[in-house]
């Protein structure tokens, strides 16, 4: 290993990084549309009147809550061992995430005040047209900078993805390391990126909670 930085490598190293760091968008972006339906799915479905929806409901959250994404992950590979492991790492961080957003999407829908749901019930709408019509337009609303904030965090935990051999940027910069004994400067590059690709969606984060009033 060399014991000076080399910026030559920098340069070498940055296309591969960027490469890898498509796959890191591509997982972050389907990951956290999983994550958003599925976690409003859930926030809807712990609200049904049946215990036999919510209690399996409850057990499925708390196991994939008590679980390390890590373990998830390795497990979901071994199980989906003929799937894509791009496809398989993309659903495990999309449901692990859901069980945090449905948590988001239930204090949004319990913000809503109780007055409209009184006015619909007053009027005789539908169950399926208040949740639609009333409801969840204001909880959405209500919760977009917090699931924004997840997205942020499931963007910098898509190098678990590295484990099923999901080559996204901290694949190629471990992988560019082993080959060229330049790990120092490969991960250093792969820490840029990531603050440069995270630090302005922060900040967005932040002002739409401004504008939003949060």
């Amino acid at each position: 290993m060399n014991q000076g930085f080399d910026w030559g490598a920098v340069g070498e190293a940055l296309p591969l990084l960027l490469d890898g760091f498509k796959i890191t968008l591509l997982a972050t972006v389907l990951g956290t549309l999983v994550a958003a339906v599925l976690g409003l799915v859930i926030a809807v479905a712990g609200r049904a009147p049946s215990r036999l929806v919510t209690v399996p409901v409850r057990v499925v959250m708390e196991f994939i809550r008590s679980t390390p994404l890590l373990v998830q992950l390795v497990g979901a590979a071994a199980v989906f061992s003929t799937v894509e492991p791009l496809y398989v790492g993309i659903v495990v961080l999309g449901i692990h995430y859901a069980t945090y957003t449905s948590e988001v999407y239930r204090a949004g829908i319990d913000g809503v005040p109780k007055g409209q749901w009184e006015a619909c019930r007053a009027l005789s709408m539908s169950s399926r047209r208040t949740w639609q019509a009333v409801i969840l337009p204001q909880a959405v609303r209500n919760v977009l900078p917090a699931l924004g904030n997840y997205a942020i965090s499931m963007f910098k935990e898509t190098p678990f993805l590295a484990v099923i051999t999901v080559q996204e940027m901290v694949f190629q910069a471990r992988d560019y390391g082993t080959k060229h004994f330049e790990y120092t400067e490969a991960f250093t590059l792969a820490g840029l990126i990531f603050l440069v690709a995270s630090y302005p969606t922060s900040l967005l984060m932040r002002k739409l909670e401004k504008r939003l009033g949060h």
